[in-house]
């Protein structure tokens, strides 16, 4: 696993050299899951769409399709999630909270709503676990699609737009090359480190 992550854009490049032009299809399905669905927070987010940025950037992939994909991707997914938080939203937290969803991950969430409203769908792009969980929390609640729909599609177009773009024109900068192992790595220690906060937190609260 340690491996994967200090090298995950050889492994990337290796899986995209393999699918050809499937590829697209098997980031557009890993982007869609991550945000879509509550179940798969851990999927990778910030550092696949720097990586891919990177490979594209190398003519791996074709940048403005490569964008186009992932957008439609993340706005699709948040609206599937808000979907089913809206129609489905309390019976699942009754039958999978616990096994499934942590608790923990819905109140954090919720504070985002109470400190930031309607925005917390274009913050939460920014912030792993919350990323996914929002778009749920907002279609249980009281906030209408239409409302919802903006801020999604805005927060998709910024979280793409900062990751895969600053991999494509930063990624091959010849000190980031250098050292690109690293930058990986630090991406995704940045992305999962709020989940680890919330283990310790909630480890110390039972203690």
């Amino acid at each position: 696993m340690i491996d994967i992550i200090l090298h995950f854009d050889k492994y990337l490049y290796t899986m995209l050299q393999q699918l050809g032009a499937w590829s697209y299809v098997l980031l557009f399905v890993i982007i869609f899951a991550e945000t879509g669905f509550v179940i798969t927070p851990f999927l990778p987010g910030d550092s696949l769409l720097f990586v891919v940025g990177t490979l594209a950037a190398s003519s791996y992939l074709n940048i403005t399709l490569l964008f186009v994909i992932l957008v439609v991707a993340a706005v699709a997914g948040d609206s599937i999630n808000y979907a089913i938080g809206k129609y489905f939203g309390n019976h699942i937290l009754l039958k999978f909270e616990g096994r499934f969803i942590k608790r923990e991950h819905i109140e954090k969430t919720h504070r985002f709503y109470e400190k930031y409203g309607g925005k917390t769908i274009i913050l939460a792009r920014f912030v792993p676990i919350v990323r996914t969980f929002a778009p749920f929390v907002a279609g249980i609640g009281s906030m209408t699609y239409s409302h919802f729909f903006i801020y999604n599609v805005v927060g998709g177009i910024l979280w793409v737009s900062v990751f895969v773009l600053g991999g494509y024109f930063f990624g091959n900068i010849p000190l980031v090359q250098k050292n690109f192992s690293i930058v990986v790595f630090v991406i995704v220690i940045l992305s999962v480190l709020p989940a680890v906060i919330e283990v310790i937190r909630h480890r110390k609260g039972k203690s």
